[in-house]
């Protein structure tokens, strides 16, 4: 094998998988709106009952290191929304659940509306700004229904 040609692949390996790590870091945590019409069963996700105004439903597993920084995010935005509950699904003992909501990564957050529909999917960590803004979009939609 010529060293040239070598190089030249190495050199076109390390930009085609420079640019698709770039492609993929851009496309975390970005709410990505779901066209869905199953209102999820709050007993399939284990909770008690879904929030009045929207649920956020955060599936992890036991060994993601992300998943605890996604949590407070959703538990402080809960918090701070009347109506919003907050759902923590661990796929470590449910890989049923990972298979049922094609969820590839963890964390990964839905954002229920008040009947239990997906509305928006999150994958990988998020910003407490983006939680607010979907939530805050629910509520404008669900007050004009």
């Amino acid at each position: 094998m010529d060293l040239t040609f070598a190089l030249l692949a190495v050199g076109a390996l390390v930009v085609l998988t420079t640019i698709a790590g770039v492609v993929f870091r851009r496309r975390q945590g970005r709410a990505r709106t779901v066209a869905s019409a199953e209102a999820v069963d709050p007993g399939l996700v284990g909770a008690e009952r879904l929030g009045t105004e929207a649920t956020l439903v955060q599936f992890s597993t036991e060994i993601c290191s992300r998943c605890p920084g996604v949590r407070r995010i959703l538990t402080q935005a809960a918090d701070a929304h009347r109506g919003v509950v907050y759902v923590d699904v661990d796929l470590t003992h449910r890989p049923d659940l990972a298979q049922h909501f094609r969820v590839l990564q963890t964390p990964t957050t839905l954002v229920l509306d008040r009947r239990g529909v997906v509305r928006t999917r999150f994958s990988g960590t998020i910003e407490r700004d983006a939680v607010e803004s979907e939530l805050t979009r629910l509520q404008k939609e669900s007050s004009h229904a």
